[in-house]
């Protein structure tokens, strides 16, 4: 299967000359089967999304849109998913079950007047609302085992993405210093790439800890732990620069195995 990094920013998007070379838009990684071209399975719905439409060719998108929690820098592009609002569409979306709500009032506590001019049932085509549980679960093809992690304000979840006999996890929110579930070191283990939050830098430690995040080297040592093959860092503070960001990858270089998410970039796992 292959990843397309549409956003990698937390928090906001971050415009502007000095966020180029890594790209500004927040959270959003497109999958595409094995042998196809077009992908089928978005983790998480941040203004990464919008740029799926030229990706689609005029297309309307047909899959799975699931994402990891409900914070606005995973769910503001969706109402703005050009391909996913048109007629012939059809798109299931999931959302981590919490609160008794259905996975349509989930998505309708930021999406519906007078926050947003309309509700899920604004969106055009065939829209289908799911509110998903831990376990084992198939969707748009893939087999996608989830885990809840730690973060803050509401339920977020990890996902591991195996198809064509290669795996993904997906892990953009979390806080490792609180500890690490043995549910989300068994999504990790072994894993050929990992997209895990690293939207601190050590010095920032306190800033992590309160935001929920992790830094860095939490990403870096519990990749090791877990015998994750590639560790990609993801989730980049917005004011985290290019250059800032180049000094991460080179304090890295000694790690071929790890390198920093690059909006636009595609990556073939397995």
């Amino acid at each position: 299967m292959r990843l397309i990094l549409l956003g990698v920013r937390g928090s906001t998007p971050a415009p502007g000359s000095e966020f180029v070379r890594y790209g500004g838009h927040t959270s959003c990684v497109a999958v595409a089967p094995s042998g196809g071209d077009l992908p089928s399975l978005v983790l998480d719905a941040g203004t990464g999304l919008r740029t799926l439409t030229p990706r689609l060719g005029g297309r309307p998108y047909r899959g799975a849109i699931i994402v990891s929690h409900l914070h606005w820098d995973h769910v503001q592009g969706l109402p703005f998913f050009v391909a996913g609002d048109v007629a012939g569409s059809e798109v299931d979306f999931y959302a981590p079950a919490q609160d008794g709500l259905s996975g349509r009032d989930l998505l309708a506590r930021m999406m519906e007047p007078p926050i947003f001019p309309i509700t899920p049932e604004g969106l055009q085509g065939s829209w289908a609302f799911h509110a998903l549980e831990v376990g084992v679960h198939t969707i748009a093809g893939f087999e996608l085992r989830t885990a809840q992690v730690a973060h803050k304000g509401g339920r977020t979840f990890g996902y591991r993405i195996s198809e064509g006999g290669g795996s993904a996890a997906y892990v953009p929110d979390h806080i490792v210093s609180g500890g690490v579930s043995d549910q989300v070191r068994d999504l990790i283990r072994d894993v050929d790439v990992l997209l895990h939050d690293a939207q601190f830098i050590e010095s920032e430690r306190p800033f992590a800890d309160a935001y929920g995040h992790s830094t860095v080297q939490d990403a870096v040592t519990l990749a090791q732990e877990c015998g994750a093959r590639r560790l990609v860092l993801f989730h980049h503070g917005p004011a985290r620069t290019d250059d800032a960001l180049d000094g991460i990858r080179d304090s890295l270089a000694a790690s071929p195995w790890v390198s920093v998410a690059v909006q636009g970039d595609v990556i073939d796992v397995g």
